[in-house]
């Protein structure tokens, strides 16, 4: 046993020499420091896991540790320092740097003086003013080195776009504890600006690319306006890369302005989409897009999407054009042939569209904006559906001639995948139908969803959505079931099938409404790298009326898994009624891409 006991000491004792040590600071400091700057020095010494075998090393580590002190010290406009390296006592030595870093130096007459020719006065001003340093601020090193390029940048944003900053000089006088810095800037000539100079490797045309610069010939240079360009460029979508820049000097024209270089690299000419989707009232949908991009040279995208569902079938071309006769603002003209199967109605049909969209700001992002949207469409249709009361089937030719207005503001972070912001949607659908009824109404929805994440990461979010509509001017045998408003299914009460929300016929089949009410609540969990789980609770009220029925209120609740892949999650969703509806089903099953909302 005792052979044991010391095996199983020595054991541990090897177990403890084998740990690795703790990190700690490289070398101790001491020195009558406040907390901030003795945090600055130590950040700066860094810290280390190996102690110092032998004194050499130690001092060596206290040399070293001095060094990165004083740089530390000079970074926070500490100048008259004493700064010792040194080497504590004892069998096993620690560095040490004692540190007395005297008084802090102030700032004093920060200046600028001009090489070669000044700017104009206004731009010398702001040059100037972009310094931002006050006499007696504390002399930092940072701020020293930071207000030479805000004044560089306020002089290129006036137009002297070859300005650059020559050796500066900062003194440091020991007598009255001050730095002076005086930056030597370069402006160079004012530089005014031709036309734009395209290379491409497709076929794009140049008169279009010219018509999105936000400058006119013989300009002054402003930097905003050349990134600006670009940004309008890689918001049409169909470039792999762009770069817009000056040109340079020895590329004046003879008047003696300079051109945009605009280099364009565009993206495949043709794409091939295919995507499904499944639900267990509707069964299986399947479609295929084919793109075809920069057709006519000027960014357009021409789409045909042909889709085949059990609810919904359409072949529809659609041809979009953005910066349309003036930047930020988008063309949008389509087509199709329909055939729409539904409890409620049957509708078949072809239609035609124009929509002009006009995005507002300047382009920043590609989720987020504000947009307003006006359009006008046409269709004829065939529609079949069973008459209020005697259930007797009806049938209506029809012509509606439909207009559109509508406000879009995105403030979230992911099109597909919001994980923290808001989005506020106001729609307007002012509609004539013409045949065998005769008849205006206002279709009006307003719907937004907030996205509130619980943690730094964006692991764990809340999210929550209110969805209102209403039809005026309009009865409900009058209005046809197409036109009417629904609510169930995957994008709106999960748990109930397609439309099974809201007054249904004496059959069973859904009736439709002229008013909407819908709300969720989803909390996201991301489990995974790709993983995340869900539980949601939904709510929605359909009425005869132009004010929802509360009355008649249906809840539904469940959980579901996202599976996330590079462009976006596949949602699988499980819902359940929590209020039982006369012949709903006990559970539903989504399947689509993109969260619910």
């Amino acid at each position: 046993m005792s052979r044991l006991a010391c095996a199983a000491a020595a054991s541990a004792v090897l177990c403890l020499q084998a740990a690795p040590a703790a990190a700690a600071p490289r070398a101790v400091v001491i020195g009558d420091l406040d907390s901030s700057l003795r945090e600055v020095i130590e950040r700066a010494i860094g810290e280390t896991d190996r102690t110092a075998g032998n004194r050499f090393e130690a001092r060596r580590r206290a040399r070293a540790a001095a060094e990165d002190a004083i740089a530390a010290l000079r970074s926070e406009g500490y100048y008259a320092y004493i700064v010792e390296p040194d080497v504590g006592e004892g069998d096993s030595p620690a560095a040490v740097v004692r540190i007395t870093p005297g008084p802090r130096f102030a700032l004093a007459d920060p200046r600028i003086d001009w090489v070669g020719a000044a700017p104009d006065a206004p731009i010398a001003t702001a040059a100037v003013e972009a310094l931002a340093l006050l006499p007696g601020q504390p002399g930092r090193a940072a701020d020293v080195v930071g207000a030479e390029g805000r004044a560089v940048a306020a002089v290129q944003q006036g137009g002297y776009a070859d300005v650059r900053a020559e050796t500066r000089e900062v003194v440091v006088d020991h007598a009255d504890s001050t730095v002076r810095p005086t930056y030597r800037i370069a402006a160079g000539e004012l530089v005014r600006l031709d036309g734009v100079n395209l290379t491409t490797d497709g076929r794009t045309n140049l008169a279009w690319v010219s018509r999105l610069a936000p400058w006119r010939e013989g300009d002054a240079y402003d930097p905003d306006d050349v990134a600006e360009l670009e940004r309008r460029l890689l918001d049409a979508g169909v470039y792999d890369s762009v770069t817009v820049a000056l040109a340079p000097a020895d590329r004046r024209t003879a008047g003696g302005l300079r051109p945009v270089v605009v280099s364009l690299a565009e993206r495949k000419r043709r794409t091939l989409e295919l995507g499904g989707s499944y639900a267990t009232e509707d069964g299986f949908g399947a479609e295929a897009r084919w793109t075809r991009y920069n057709f006519i040279g000027r960014a357009d995208t021409l789409s045909v999407l042909g889709r085949l569902s059990e609810r919904d079938s359409r072949l529809a071309p659609t041809l979009a054009l953005p910066h349309w006769r003036r930047p930020q603002q988008t063309l949008t003209a389509g087509a199709a042939a329909y055939r729409i199967r539904t409890n409620a109605f049957d509708e078949t049909g072809i239609g035609v569209r124009a929509d002009v969209t006009r995005r507002f700001g300047r382009v920043t992002s590609l989720v987020q904006g504000s947009y307003v949207t006006v359009g006008l469409s046409l269709d004829l249709s065939r529609n079949e559906e069973l008459r209020i009361g005697t259930l007797t089937p009806l049938g209506r030719d029809l012509v509606t001639l439909g207009a559109l207005g509508d406000f879009a503001l995105d403030r979230s972070d992911d099109p597909l995948d919001p994980r923290r912001g808001w989005r506020v949607n106001l729609r307007a659908e002012p509609t004539m139908i013409v045949g065998e009824t005769n008849l205006p109404y206002l279709r009006m929805v307003a719907q937004g969803s907030v996205y509130q994440p619980l943690d730094k990461q964006l692991r764990t979010v809340v999210a929550g959505r209110l969805r209102l509509g209403g039809i005026a001017n309009g009865q409900i045998p009058q209005i046809p079931a197409s036109r009417r408003f629904y609510a169930g299914g995957g994008g709106s009460v999960r748990g109930f099938g397609y439309q099974k929300v809201g007054p249904q016929l004496e059959n069973g089949d859904p009736q439709g409404g002229a008013s909407l009410f819908e709300a969720s609540v989803e909390l996201r969990r991301q489990v995974t790298e790709r993983w995340e789980a869900a539980a949601f609770v939904d709510a929605g009220s359909v009425g005869s009326d132009q004010t929802p029925d509360f009355g008649d209120f249906a809840i539904g609740a469940g959980i579901g898994v996202r599976y996330h892949m590079n462009f976006g999650p596949v949602r699988v969703d499980v819902a359940t009624p929590v209020s039982k509806r006369r012949g709903g089903a006990p559970f539903q099953i989504y399947v689509s891409l993109g969260q619910s909302f």
